[in-house]
């Protein structure tokens, strides 16, 4: 950042001057629309972009969007209600009257705007904490919001080094999205195994879930004791985060020997979010489930593999199979004896273990947190928001009124 600091150098040395966002930007009106006709005119091939709340964004024609107020240059739209952010857009667009943008007649200073709002969103966001149920702030807010307004060559730099950033990141997430989609052309192509045995789970692997008691309430949870008590909240990218594990003593851990965790075993939820997976690689101490979660273990390791097992169930093969056979109301629940009756292509162990090299490989990098692209992308994020923080951190030149 040489180049910056050459510059404030020779344009700023002293400090820059603070002004509020409404007395340098034209604020920008939106188009009342309800959400019900941003429905009837949604078109993906429309050529106006439609902000709504939280995170609702459509596509439409300009001739179907009644009383259309549209934005045609660069702007910061405010999104003022649910979802507190700002977004940078510059083709044309509109948005639901409850928001509103700002713009400039120089593009540079609008894209400028857009990171120093975006480097004090929490900001916005604490203030709209404390109005009620759903998150909201006023006009007021940014209107009166207080910004460095360094000289433009520094504004430019600024901008150049946070786009690069910015479209650093856009890359590894297109490329990860990518990975993922080839990762799941993998799971279904892999698994057309012709001339291969097929078996019922129960067949292959013990399936069980705590039925010696009914589990722990929240209330009975412990920060420390004998034993590790996982949940179905969590599994974190097929693995089990044990930090955010809670505790039981060495009598509830005992009730029941049949679901205390081994290596290799295979986790299922089976109620509220249905069918996510963890396997076991490792467990720290003693481990058992509470209810809500089964426990699919291998009954013979020289006829299948606990991670190709893993992988098949996980590739959609369990869901698939069960998700015309739930149980339950409006909360569903996976049923013990359809689990069981899962068909398993099974192949000789040669070919299980390449599908699981393969499916391992693409797995990692696009799951892993510490190693795939996923840890690439938090990574490069954190160097953005530091330098983001950092490039936008100015001395004021003087007091302002």
């Amino acid at each position: 950042m040489s180049k910056l600091d050459d510059l404030i150098h020779q344009y700023c040395p002293n400090g820059v001057v603070f002004k509020k966002v409404k007395d340098e930007f034209h604020r920008l009106k939106g188009t009342p629309i309800t959400a019900g006709k941003m429905k009837e005119i949604q078109n993906s091939d429309g050529e106006i972009r439609i902000f709504a709340g939280g995170k609702t964004v459509i596509d439409a024609f300009e001739k179907d969007i009644p009383k259309a107020n549209i934005t045609r240059v660069p702007a910061v739209l405010v999104q003022s209600r649910g979802v507190i952010d700002v977004v940078y857009y510059d083709k044309p667009f509109t948005f639901k009257n409850e928001m509103w943008a700002y713009t400039h007649d120089n593009k540079i200073f609008v894209k400028y705007l857009y990171y120093v709002l975006k480097n004090n969103i929490e900001k916005f966001r604490e203030a709209a904490s404390g109005m009620g149920s759903l998150p909201q702030i006023s006009l007021k807010v940014t209107e009166d919001f207080l910004i460095p307004i360094p000289p433009l060559p520094v504004q430019e730099e600024i901008v150049r080094i946070l786009d690069n950033f910015t479209e650093l990141t856009a890359e590894l997430t297109a490329e990860l999205t990518a990975r993922k989609k080839q990762y799941e052309y993998y799971q279904n192509l892999i698994f057309k195994i012709g001339n291969s045995n097929v078996f019922f789970l129960e067949d292959i692997a013990i399936v069980k879930a705590r039925i010696g008691w009914q589990g722990l309430t929240k209330k009975e949870y412990l920060p420390n004791g004998f034993a590790l008590l996982v949940t179905g909240i969590d599994f974190k990218n097929g693995e089990i985060d044990f930090k955010n594990c809670h505790y039981v003593t060495k009598d509830r851990y005992e009730q029941d020997k049949n679901i205390q965790l081994m290596e290799n075993d295979i986790l299922v939820t089976k109620d509220g979010t249905l069918g996510k997976m963890a396997y076991v690689r490792h467990i720290p101490q003693n481990a058992t489930l509470n209810s809500g979660v089964f426990v699919i273990r291998v009954k013979e390791k020289d006829k299948i593999l606990p991670r190709y097992l893993y992988h098949y169930l996980n590739s959609g093969k369990l869901m698939n199979y069960a998700k015309s056979k739930l149980t339950g109301g409006t909360i569903k629940h996976l049923n013990q004896n359809v689990v069981v009756k899962t068909p398993v292509i099974l192949p000789s162990l040669k070919e299980q273990q390449r599908i699981v090299d393969i499916l391992d490989r693409f797995d990692k990098l696009c799951n892993d947190i510490s190693e795939g692209l996923p840890a690439e992308i938090e990574a490069r994020q954190k160097q953005y928001e530091y330098y983001r923080d950092k490039l936008l951190t100015f001395k004021p030149l003087e007091e302002v009124k």
